[in-house]
């Protein structure tokens, strides 16, 4: 056998009694390991090496100071599949104290092989109970637990309507949050046709980002256009104080007794409704009385004097000038308790005479609810620098935002603000398609033609049910103040608690608020009709009257 190659070589290969030789041309017979030293000097000289495209051989990370720096990557330089597993066989089991060798150890299962597919079986209402026990917060509360039939479980909605799991109807009185209605087929197939495109958080350009910011902006009086996408209310409201302390380079904000404001560490400061003690009230906040005319007996000129006395005299020592005033345009959560004639105009004034901005709060009271305007500032003629909106813009998708002038807006550049869902592609959709719902079923109107029937039958109702003090609100936000005696106007908070807990044995369902928790308070979606403000006061009338008498 002889070699390509290897003609000048006095060489040739042989094999006898099953062994490899080499023969010399001699004759003379060589062991094969001297062929070995002869095949080596006939390897052709190693080909140079074919540099790779510059995106296989990125550049090195600079060394961090506590790593030895890495060798330069070779293939060549790395060990065979068999050399490493030999060397791994050579290796001692090593395991910390107290378990065993790593052959005697096994991984647990995951608990991901223990989740249901995704079609689940619906669990039963006292099997829904148990879990929420065990699983979530003792204070995430479930609503109606006080009941004679229990918590609500909930399977779907539709317009101004819930249906529970048993497939009984309610006429939902209280949800705000599903403005145009629930599941409206609209917003739904908004949101369902983004999804299926694209979501991301909104540090890409995209059309819906800025359409609704434009939407938003037009529907808000000048020079309120400089829009910032968030989640909540209760982030809206958190970053507007953050917008007002940085603009005015000061610490104190003023707001009202019995307000609600969020449930960040910020926000909370500035809620005394969500103190359930006498507790002095944070740094950096000044709480003024709420201008509650009912409670005052009052008349509205006498409420609003006595609110600006107060302000101004809080103001006056100048130890604590304004960064901001923020208030509820209408006090939901302090019992539905709208401002009297003239109040936002004089306490705006005194906040821009001290150098604060002024804040309205339209996360509950926004979007037309009110009837008489799109925003519930608007009837008392002034203009915010600070606007913030959330629970209805999203209809029950999260979605807010804040609302501010070009002035504050520039001013927020000193500090760095990015908000990871706030705004995203989906959320937009969802908030343009409300906007496009309102305008089109004209539901602004209807909030204040039904509110204003709705309205006119509580008062009937207050004619006939002692226990009802009063009757107040505007469009679809409306309150029945429930107590013990008309002359003292001692709240009946147990009374409230019981009408509730009736209405939705009837099925109508509605809340309870106020700093007594003695108000009934309504806020449906917007295509709540003649119909369902028919069935609202005689449930309410109904329930009511199989109260205890008064003594």
């Amino acid at each position: 056998m002889k070699f390509a190659g290897a003609a000048t070589l006095p060489l040739s290969l042989g094999i006898s009694d099953g062994r490899l030789f080499s023969f010399h041309n001699s004759g003379h017979r060589a062991p094969v390991h001297a062929l070995v030293v002869v095949l080596l000097l006939l390897q052709p000289p190693p080909r140079p090496p074919t540099p790779r495209p510059p995106r296989c051989n990125p550049p090195r990370p600079p060394t961090l100071p506590h790593h030895p720096p890495m060798p330069p990557f070779s293939r060549t330089a790395r060990p065979s599949l068999h050399a490493s597993r030999r060397l791994l066989s050579t290796l001692p089991d090593i395991a910390p104290a107290g378990l065993p060798p790593p052959a005697a150890r096994r991984l647990p299962k995951s608990p991901a092989a223990n989740l249901a597919p995704h079609k689940m079986r619906e669990l039963s209402r006292q099997e829904n109970l148990e879990k929420r026990q065990k699983y979530l917060a003792p204070s995430l509360r479930a609503h109606y637990a006080n009941s004679p039939s229990g918590a609500l479980k909930l399977r779907s909605g539709a317009g101004q309507y819930l249906y529970c799991s048993e497939g009984r109807r309610y006429l939902d009185c209280v949800n705000n949050v599903c403005h145009v209605g629930h599941t409206h087929p609209r917003v739904v197939q908004a949101a369902a046709a983004q999804l299926s495109i694209l979501n991301t958080n909104s540090r890409y350009l995209h059309d819906n980002i800025v359409r609704l910011a434009e939407a938003l902006a037009q529907r808000l009086p000048d020079p309120l256009q400089s829009v910032f996408f968030v989640n909540s209310g209760t982030e809206a409201n958190d970053l507007a104080l953050r917008l007002a302390r940085n603009f005015t380079g000061r610490q104190d904000v003023y707001c009202v007794a019995e307000a609600y404001h969020g449930h960040s560490a910020a926000t909370l400061a500035i809620s005394p409704y969500s103190k359930y003690s006498p507790s002095e009230m944070p740094a950096g906040v000044v709480k003024l009385s709420q201008p509650d005319t009912y409670r005052l007996g009052l008349s509205e000129a006498e409420a609003t004097d006595r609110a600006l006395a107060e302000y101004r005299a809080a103001l006056a020592s100048g130890e604590k000038p304004p960064a901001a005033y923020i208030v509820e345009s209408l006090m939901c959560c302090g019992g539905m308790v709208s401002l009297p004639e003239g109040y936002l105009r004089g306490m705006h004034e005194l906040t821009r005479a001290h150098g604060g901005l002024c804040i309205a709060d339209e996360v509950q009271t926004g979007f037309g609810r009110v009837g008489t305007h799109m925003w519930a500032f608007e009837p008392q003629g002034v203009v915010p620098d600070i606007v913030t909106v959330g629970k209805p813009f999203g209809n029950g998708f999260p979605l807010a935002a804040v609302i501010t002038t070009p002035e504050v807006a520039e001013a927020s550049n000193k500090f760095e603000y990015f908000n990871t869902f706030g705004g995203n592609p989906v959320a937009c959709a969802v908030g343009l398609e409300v906007l496009s719902v309102i305008d089109d079923e004209q539901l602004q109107h209807n909030a204040l033609q039904t509110g204003a029937y709705a309205f006119d039958l509580l008062r009937q109702v207050q004619a006939q049910q002692p226990r009802v003090g009063d009757v107040r609100g505007t469009g679809l936000l409306l309150g029945v103040e429930l107590v013990l005696d008309r002359a003292t106007k001692a709240p009946d908070s147990e009374g409230a608690q019981l009408v509730m807990a009736r209405m939705k044995e009837l099925g109508v369902l509605v809340s309870t608020d106020g700093p007594h928790r003695n108000v009934l308070k309504m806020k449906p979606p917007l295509c709540f009709n003649v119909a369902d403000a028919e069935e609202l006061a005689k449930v309410m009338n109904q329930a009511l009257s199989e109260l205890p008498p008064l003594v």
